[in-house]
């Protein structure tokens, strides 16, 4: 397939409610260096060359959306999201225009543009990928009551990040038959793998946290002040297709 990269489209799954973090509105819309973390993260993936589209599943009464400026960019395009992941990237599928797509959490704020290079150059050359990053600390496994059954050797053991880039047809594919299996999908690579495909791991920056909890909200902040000292001390390459 030649020029495979072309109109790449972004999904991003925004209808999550975000309970952990205890706080009165969706942990997108929470307050990050001047910005909601979803427009943190929307203004990345907009700012990349190679995407074209950005397509945001949104809760069906989202209130919060349509207040932002972001909004309003004719690249950005909304869908009704689901009560899983799953079903809000398969509607998103179901519109999507390009041969590949990659899937980006909305809380997750902090992904540079080296990344996102990368992934895209890995995915172009196989069924697609992920970014992750590698486990360092000592893993335990536990029983139901909370005690230590085992330590687990964190050789090849990977935190799952994201993006991950997928063939637009395979992944709605992959994801259809899962969900109709009522097979458990906790990303897309997971129904991809489950599907028989090879996914290849791209080693990304563990700063590419996802704000989950209210300590996270903090730390991403710290990630972003030391992210843009960078790029201003020295800018980020230009994406570059692979020959």
């Amino acid at each position: 397939m030649t020029d495979r990269h072309t109109g790449l489209t972004a999904i991003v799954p925004a209808a999550g409610i975000g309970s952990r973090m205890g706080a009165d509105c969706p942990k997108q819309y929470l307050q990050l260096a001047g910005q909601t973390i979803l427009e943190h993260s929307l203004a990345l993936l907009l700012s990349h060359p190679a995407i074209t589209q950005v397509i945001v599943a949104l809760a069906p009464h989202d209130g919060w959306f349509d207040a932002l400026p972001v909004a309003a960019d004719p690249r950005i395009l909304r869908v009704e999201g689901g009560s899983e992941r799953a079903y809000s990237v398969l509607n998103a599928l179901h519109v999507a225009s390009g041969d590949w797509v990659l899937v980006h959490d909305a809380a997750r704020p902090c992904l540079c543009h080296g990344d996102l290079d990368k992934l895209i150059a890995a995915a172009l050359t196989c069924d697609g990928a992920i970014l992750g990053s590698r486990v360092r600390d000592t893993m335990k496994r536990t029983d139901e009551q909370g005690n230590i059954v085992a330590t687990v050797e964190r050789e090849q053991l990977w935190h799952a990040l994201t993006p991950q880039m997928f063939p637009t047809a395979p992944l709605r594919r992959a994801l259809e038959e899962g969900l109709a299996l009522g097979a458990t999908i906790t990303d897309e690579a997971s129904a991809m793998e489950r599907a028989g495909y090879p996914v290849r791991m791209v080693e990304g920056r563990a700063d590419n946290i996802k704000v989950t909890r209210p300590e996270d909200l903090s730390l991403a902040g710290l990630f972003l002040d030391q992210q843009n000292g960078r790029q201003q001390a020295q800018p980020d390459s230009s994406f570059k297709e692979p020959s």
